[in-house]
């Protein structure tokens, strides 16, 4: 796996997939009980902005750089600047945190994190980065194999974020089908989102019919098209599909989809979808 995500670290993708990853973790939390949150695919935790792999790439611009200075948000969109505008006190945008960081801001003291990171060098940096917060185990293995070892968590409520590289498309989601039915066997109650790129829909066609008619009884996907999907050459937009999402999470999507495509489109044929897969208005 040669996968960096530092190159790629506060693109729009990643504004989409956090700002939705904050919105599960607001609904989860709304009620007292403690829960735990799985990260398949975790990063090091934290990517600095200034550093060689985002310079090269520039890709934050079009994405974390366009809204951080915005004061004119919707309540989803700006619950999610703000977690941004926290990880850098300074008021200058130089740090972008993955989603382990984003999730331990939003939990409690009484909530626990799994985090999965199978390269040795990004491992190390993400237990750097909790070696003083004892609700994070890091775990440097392969995390649809720590899905089957470690599920049903104690607390018995909670969220898995499955966003591995797909630096093979369709083999990704053979494997992520593969490693939900064997964590649905296990935790059946749990809320697994997962998060994958769109180059074009007709890949992805395969992976919805199988979530349509798999496992969980509820199943809700968002997607953002920044850029036409009509080149298979390039990242034309991305989706997260949320199996068992908590309740009333599709109108808190609906706004929020709204001003992502109104802040981030790259071109004029720039689009979301909200649909139910199964279940609800499906």
């Amino acid at each position: 796996m040669n996968y960096r995500h530092a190159f790629h670290a506060g693109n729009f993708a990643d504004v989409f997939k956090h700002a939705i990853l904050l919105a599960l973790l607001d609904a989860l939390t709304a009620k007292d009980k403690p829960l735990c949150y799985f990260d398949t695919h975790a990063g090091r935790g934290e990517y600095a902005l200034d550093d060689e792999e985002a310079r090269k790439t520039g890709e934050w611009r079009d994405g974390i750089e366009r809204l951080f200075d915005n004061a004119d948000l919707p309540a989803p969109l700006r619950r999610y600047v703000d977690a941004i505008r926290a990880c850098n006190p300074g008021g200058r945008l130089r740090v972008y945190p993955g989603s382990p960081l984003l999730a331990a801001h939003a939990l409690r003291e009484n909530d626990r994190l799994l985090l999965c990171e199978l390269q040795p060098e990004e491992a190390a940096a993400l237990r750097a980065n909790f070696r003083d917060d004892r609700r994070v185990h890091v775990h440097a293995r392969d995390g649809y194999a720590a899905l089957h070892a470690l599920l049903p968590p104690a607390e018995k409520r909670g969220l898995v974020l499955l966003d591995p590289p797909f630096e093979a498309q369709e083999g990704e989601f053979a494997a992520i089908e593969a490693a939900l039915a064997k964590a649905h066997a296990r935790w059946p109650t749990g809320v697994y989102a997962v998060w994958y790129p769109i180059k074009s829909h007709r890949s992805i066609a395969p992976f919805h019919r199988y979530m349509a008619n798999g496992p969980f009884e509820k199943v809700l996907v968002a997607e953002l098209l920044v850029q036409p999907d009509d080149s298979p050459l390039r990242l034309n937009g991305c989706g997260m599909l949320i199996a068992n999402p908590p309740w009333k999470l599709d109108a808190t999507l609906t706004v929020l989809l709204r001003a992502l495509a109104d802040t981030l489109a790259q071109s004029s044929a720039a689009a979301t979808r909200l649909r139910w897969l199964r279940g609800e208005k499906a």
